[in-house]
């Protein structure tokens, strides 16, 4: 078993679309660990048939973290090895890892990453916007604070990464043209899936391109930074 045996908390990255880009890395750490903490156990037991891998899972999602990060950390404080997925791709990124990463630093228990795919990364890379520095925002408060956020994102130079439900995609959208302008964009819809698809162009273009169609499937939104030419200088 990696770092060093049980007593470890395993942040193990799994395909977020097409189930051939899980790494034999994660295929091992999952076979090898005491325990699964899965946000969706159903999603994850396919994946799970998928590289004959047999072991225990714990459902571990927003609505349980409170109750269940705690007796998680107890296990692994009496030496055993727990992984830790999400429903897809990175585990800690706008999910509830988080929570049991920062407990199990807290308890000083080792916490390994095992790197693989990224919804905010395959959409960046893809995008042809500046990679060089980048700020992911995560999803936009629905009501309460919208606005003030969408305003502090007004003068960020650099590339902008959000994450937007099919429920409220067209909403986003125009309020980032209605407060940052006119801007290039990116926008990956079930990226490594069947139907994958990149939307490149302006925010009015996504917009007249998303408009009438049946909208589903995730979203990842790649915005340009304010462009140099419209800084403010002190």
């Amino acid at each position: 078993m990696y770092g060093g045996g049980s007593g470890t908390l395993y942040i193990v990255s799994t395909p977020i679309g097409n189930l051939e880009d899980m790494t034999g890395r994660a295929v091992r750490v999952l076979q090898e660990v005491d325990l699964i903490a899965a946000e969706d156990t159903r999603r994850t037991a396919v994946l799970l048939n998928r590289y004959s891998i047999e072991n225990r899972m714990q459902s571990y999602h927003d609505h349980n973290k409170e109750a269940v990060t705690p007796r998680l950390i107890e296990r692994m404080l009496n030496r055993e090895s727990i992984a830790v997925v999400s429903d897809a791709g990175t585990p800690g990124i706008s999910d509830p890892a988080f929570y049991l990463v920062r407990e199990a630093v807290a308890q000083g228990l080792p916490v390994i990453p095992v790197p693989g795919p990224s919804a905010v990364l395959a959409c960046l890379v893809a995008s042809g916007l500046p990679t060089d520095r980048f700020v992911f925002e995560g999803f936009l408060p629905v009501k309460k604070g919208r606005r003030t956020r969408l305003e502090s994102l007004s003068d960020e130079p650099r590339t902008v990464i959000l994450y937007e439900s099919p429920h409220r995609i067209m909403r986003t959208l125009t309020d980032l043209r209605d407060v940052l302008g006119e801007r290039r964009v990116c926008i990956g819809r079930e990226i490594t899936k069947k139907f994958e698809e990149m939307i490149r162009g302006t925010l009015s273009e996504a917009i007249d391109h998303l408009s009438g169609s049946t909208i589903k499937g995730e979203f990842v939104i790649t915005v340009e930074g304010l462009p140099k030419k419209k800084r403010r200088t002190a």
